[in-house]
């Protein structure tokens, strides 16, 4: 049997599960959050004295901080261009409503996408921002599409989705520490519930990942290993603005969210140590030769990653962004 009629096969097993792992790691729509609980509300008087406070507030982040701020924003604004590359994945049936796993792409969609839509809305109201050139960022960035190495792959899918979930968890939960640092107690628990969510989302594919693993422990090895030795592409790795080429805005982007010390080259290797870990990699047993050899390099590879990321020297200077007033 070919390797995609068994990643259908373990992919079948396991969707009689999901419906239960949605009731885990999802929350029903009438008892999530909504941007609205986060924002003022204009239907009342008191909405000018609270956006009043809102830009007044802004005032005390600098500019690195609002760069970040509207980086994690464009990247969470382009959904559309997750759920659908997620709705292609082998064992995904969009057009199947009763597919267990397009129901959970979807469900899972509806609480991202209020991260996006809550941050977007904040920028508008704070004052700072250019959001014209935001808008036309985000909307590059949806129509460039993404390619991150996992093809149609729900192996290669799964550990990109479990590794990047935890990773918007530490960049909205590091920028709500900042917020909170300056007294922006607003924003600072908007990001923080943000991040909450992010946990809870990584904890879903993290077991799906396990699952995988229980029944087809040599593949799933491989798979882990491959996009660990082609690293993982962040999804805004397209970033630019107006005007721009293709992906010329990420790299300034990231530059100043390690600058802050929002996600750094660190803690792209915590991630991984943390998964090898989750995932008791060192502990498996019955693989075959050639999932013992990936499984050697994976155990290697956070130590000589560490080592790199030492040497990363990040630029001590702002690049400007279109997205920001210097002011």
């Amino acid at each position: 049997m070919s390797l995609k009629n068994i990643r259908l096969e373990v992919m079948q097993h396991l969707e009689k599960d999901v419906d239960s792992l949605i009731e885990k790691y999802l929350i029903p729509i009438e008892k999530i959050w909504q941007p609205t609980d986060f924002l003022p509300d204009s239907t009342k008087d008191s909405f000018y004295e609270e956006l009043r406070e809102i830009r007044a507030l802004s005032k005390e982040l600098d500019y690195d901080f609002w760069v970040v701020l509207v980086g994690d924003m464009i990247t969470e604004e382009a959904l559309p261009t997750y759920e659908s590359w997620l709705m292609d994945v082998e064992g995904v049936d969009q057009v199947d409503k009763e597919n267990a796993w397009g129901k959970w792409v979807r469900h899972w969609t509806g609480e991202e996408n209020r991260h996006g839509d809550v941050l977007n809305k904040y920028l508008y109201l704070s004052g700072r921002v250019n959001m014209k050139e935001i808008e036309k960022t985000t909307q590059y960035l949806i129509a460039d599409g993404f390619d991150i190495g996992t093809d149609r792959d729900p192996y290669k899918n799964f550990v990109y989705t479990s590794f990047q979930e935890l990773a918007t968890y530490v960049s909205h939960n590091r920028v709500a520490k900042i917020a909170k640092e300056k007294g922006n107690k607003r924003l600072a628990k908007m990001c923080k519930i943000i991040s909450g969510d992010e946990m809870r989302h990584h904890h879903a594919y993290a077991e799906f990942v396990e699952r995988i693993f229980a029944v087809d422990p040599n593949q799933m090895m491989m798979a882990f290993h491959d996009m660990m030795k082609r690293k993982i592409a962040m999804p805004a790795h397209f970033l630019r603005e107006s005007g721009d080429k293709i992906g010329t805005a990420f790299e300034e982007f990231s530059n100043t969210a390690q600058r802050i010390g929002v996600y750094t080259s660190n803690d792209y290797v915590d991630i991984l140590q943390k998964l090898i870990d989750r995932w008791e990699i060192g502990n498996l047993t019955g693989l075959n030769e050639e999932a013992e050899k990936a499984r050697d390099y994976l155990m290697k590879l956070p130590p000589r990653m560490y080592r790199l990321s030492e040497r990363i020297k990040i630029p001590e200077n702002s690049f400007q962004f279109k997205w920001v007033d210097p002011a």
